[in-house]
């Protein structure tokens, strides 16, 4: 007896991807090896690349190491370093994305401006005046895309060139000039040490000091580059090794286990005494939380940076910006010709400004008016066939977003299979499911290192994390496959798809 075809009853989606940066062009690759072909990408911008095209300041890098941050189907051994920069990632993203046949089917220079859910089927506007309706919409904008200014008094009045980090004047000399960098966090850890060869005078202005574990940002050469290309082998091994160290050293040590987070702890106190020598520096640049509390800075270059004799470390508070520089609280006016704001990103936003409605005329925003949470960080509750790539509660320790993006890519492929095979026209999580999991996400947070009394990006307004507060291997486990118990199978008057 012969083997039954039963593909050309599987129903063919269509899908609405939003964002060509890390995650939109993973996803696309997924689907299309996944046989699903009706694939539309909106890019706002020019070009793909996401944060990688956006930031372009001086120094900027990924503190999650090269061969690590990288798709696990397309392994690059030519990275130069140990934690590539971020001209080489979007070079690696730019390259991908043509090899797979991405890049051609990308809208540039437009974006979802809405997106109405009715019947088993999503309506998308974009910027352009375009219109399309399809089955699926999968938000691949990212988590820190939307800058977010200091509410600073007099901040406008600055008669020299401010910009935050995210906007960056590569047409502008720092050279001779006296600059102001506003935040100690992980870009201006990079962005510091770069700027101090070129400026004058530099005057970091600390709010908060940071917890910085010294990993060495070793070279590649030729030879290595060479071994790696005539041995893929030993890149999975180089990676199982990186893996291995986040795995059980770092993402435990955040996450609530005592001697991961102990070993954490000796290595960064170490690190500030051994490398600053000034006492008085070295006083004010210590933490007072504890190790892991906001995220780990992974440099070697930022403690140098700050004894240099052109480099002010200035923690007194921030009174007033005024058209030539910063006055602190103490009085003093620090004279400044640029004013760099490395003052991060708003992690709620997600997919937004894009309208967004669902189920009986619901509006994300009003969904997200009390609390900004989600399903297995990729489900929301009414809003059918609408998916979020790095919700809520995605970021794990100091985990790799790609191989967290490829465990959710998964996820995702796995309720479209489903639904091509009839068993609903659109999938909602059910209620319960959703406040279990949220639960378990808050009950998950008591011991960790992020609840232990700082404030940092990681937290929302009622000062809960939107981390993961478990181990990798558990959230691997948990996305293996979706609990279909967990959701409401949605049959629809006219049937969606094709048939």
């Amino acid at each position: 007896m012969g083997i039954v075809d039963n593909s050309a009853s599987l129903r063919s989606p269509s899908v609405v991807v939003i964002g060509a940066g890390m995650t939109g062009i993973l996803m696309v690759i997924r689907l299309r090896q996944a046989g699903i072909n009706d694939i539309t990408i909106l890019e706002k911008k020019a070009n793909l690349g996401g944060t990688w095209r956006e930031n372009i300041y001086p120094g900027v890098a990924c503190d999650i190491p090269a061969h690590m941050y990288t798709y696990s189907f397309e392994p690059n051994p030519d990275w130069s370093h140990r934690f590539a920069g971020g001209d080489e990632i979007q070079q690696y993203f730019q390259r991908t994305s043509a090899k797979y046949g991405v890049t051609n089917s990308i809208h540039f220079n437009e974006s979802a401006i809405s997106s109405v859910y009715d019947n088993g089927r999503w309506t998308v506007e974009t910027s352009l005046g375009n219109i399309h309706k399809v089955d699926f919409v999968i938000n691949c904008t990212g988590i820190l895309h939307h800058p977010v200014l200091p509410k600073i008094k007099g901040l406008d009045s600055f008669k020299g060139d401010a910009f935050h980090t995210a906007q960056w004047r590569s047409d502008l000399s720092l050279k001779g000039k006296n600059v102001g960098v506003i935040g100690t966090g992980s870009t201006a850890t990079q962005l510091i040490p770069e700027v101090a060869k070129e400026a004058n005078k530099l005057s970091v202005f600390q709010r908060t000091a940071q917890w910085v574990a010294p990993v060495p940002n070793k070279p590649f050469s030729n030879w290595n580059k060479r071994f790696f290309r005539r041995n893929t082998w030993a890149i999975k091994l180089l990676v199982n090794a990186y893996s291995f160290g986040l795995k059980h050293i770092f993402t435990k040590g955040v996450s609530g286990h005592k001697i991961p987070h102990a070993f954490l702890s000796v290595l960064c106190k170490l690190n500030l005494r051994f490398s600053v020598k000034d006492p008085g520096l070295r006083k004010r640049l210590r933490p007072d939380y504890q190790v892991g509390c906001k995220r780990l800075i992974i440099n070697t270059t930022f403690y140098p940076a700050i004894q240099r004799d052109n480099v002010d470390l200035v923690t007194e508070g921030i009174q007033e910006i005024t058209p030539r520089g910063v006055i602190t609280k103490d009085g003093k006016e620090h004279a400044l010709d640029v004013l760099v704001l490395s003052t991060g990103f708003d992690p709620f936003a997600f997919m937004r400004p894009m309208a967004v409605t669902g189920l009986n005329g619901l509006d994300i925003n009003e969904a997200w008016r009390d609390k900004v949470q989600s399903y297995r960080s990729v489900v929301i509750p009414n809003f059918p066939n609408f998916f979020l790539m790095l919700g809520p509660n995605t970021p794990i320790g100091n985990y790799s977003v790609i191989a967290m993006s490829e465990v959710q890519a998964d996820y995702i492929l796995k309720l479209i299979a489903q639904w091509q095979t009839r068993k609903f026209d659109a999938l909602d999580v059910k209620p319960e499911a959703f406040k279990s999991f949220n639960q378990s996400m808050k009950q998950g947070m008591k011991g960790t290192a992020w609840t232990s009394g700082c404030q940092s990006w990681y937290l929302d307004a009622d000062g809960d994390p939107v981390v993961w507060p478990y181990t990798w291997d558990r959230w691997v486990s948990e996305m293996k496959a979706p609990s279909m118990d967990d959701f409401i199978p949605l049959h629809c008057e006219t049937p969606t798809g094709q048939s």
